[in-house]
């Protein structure tokens, strides 16, 4: 037992590790900006994946409820003045609330069709952060996002946001594997495998995929309100179809169904363009062929892939010493 629980800490412990050393092993102060986007990205994909992975529900409007987090907190702290943690409230708060109002109409529907429903509600956001101008600022963006400040403590340097960060992503990382280990992630579980023997199990499918969708959007909410804060200014521009588009390869890239693919694909996906600007002119091509070669021989996803070679290894050792 004492085994089984060591093996199942060690992911996370060498995860905290990797976070807490990452920024001493940079030799540029930039790419300290480059993990603070990463870890935000991670919070978005990691709630995508919950309802993606795990209850098989497909969602192509994911970057409005980021928007929406960014935007409810640029408007309140730097427009109405209010404190900042309200601001968090707000972000968190808004982003849930808007899943939940449009959650109930559209989670009825299954397949593509939800797909299509996803896709205009971001479309509908995505036009109304360029259309209110008075509000928004519209697509010139929303300047003036006062810094981070909680609790009286403001938040200067880039190393201290990306510690912040991090500490938001593995708060998310913990909040999540807690529930996938529980009764409500069994009920996802048996919700992806088939909705119709889960609704004859007892599972109130309607109440779980609705309940994911929101939490998916509580986590999205938080990261545009550690992206608005960060950066200081946003536009509407981040918060497009194709964005969407770059969650969902995230997900499906780092590998459907397991947490820490999400993980591992938003950092791959965040950061290989910085690696690959050398190349200049021919950076967009290598781009999408590495994305290519990953799909074709990985079609599990990165962390789907490693598992299961080594799963393959561990068979032929334990053969050939049998």
């Amino acid at each position: 037992m004492l085994r089984a629980i060591s093996k199942s800490l060690l992911v996370p412990a060498v995860f905290l590790g990797l976070l807490l050393v990452l920024p001493f092993l940079l030799s540029n102060e930039y790419y300290v900006s480059v993990l603070i986007l990463c870890c935000i990205n991670a919070i978005i994909a990691a709630g995508l994946n919950l309802l993606m992975g795990y209850a098989g529900q497909i969602s192509l409007g994911h970057a409005a409820f980021y928007g929406l987090g960014a935007y409810a907190t640029a408007v309140a702290t730097a427009t109405f003045g209010l404190p900042m943690e309200l601001g968090l409230v707000i972000a968190v708060g808004g982003s849930a609330l808007v899943a939940l109002i449009i959650g109930i109409p559209t989670l009825k529907l299954t397949g593509h069709y939800l797909a299509m429903a996803t896709l205009g509600f971001g479309l509908v956001v995505f036009i109304f952060f360029n259309e209110t101008i008075s509000l928004t600022g519209g697509p010139s963006g929303f300047v003036g996002i006062p810094r981070l400040s909680l609790f009286g403590v403001t938040v200067q340097s880039d190393l201290s946001y990306y510690y912040l960060v991090a500490t938001a992503l593995a708060l998310v990382i913990f909040i999540s594997r807690n529930l996938i280990d529980s009764r409500f992630g069994r009920a996802l579980k048996a919700l992806h495998t088939s909705e119709k023997a889960a609704q004859i199990a007892g599972v109130d499918i309607a109440r779980y995929k609705l309940m994911v969708f929101v939490l998916s959007a509580a986590f999205a909410g938080l990261a545009g309100f550690l992206y608005a804060h960060y950066l200081t200014f946003i536009a509407p521009s981040s918060f497009g179809f194709l964005y969407s588009v770059e969650l969902l390869t995230m997900v499906v890239l780092g590998g459907m169904a397991t947490l820490w693919g999400s993980v591992v694909g938003a950092f791959f996906l965040t950061s290989l363009p910085e690696f690959l600007r050398v190349f200049e002119n021919i950076e967009i091509l290598l781009f999408g062929a590495i994305l290519v070669v990953c799909m074709m021989f990985l079609p599990q996803g990165i962390v789907g892939g490693i598992t299961s070679l080594a799963g393959r290894l561990k068979s032929r050792k334990e053969e050939s010493d049998g």
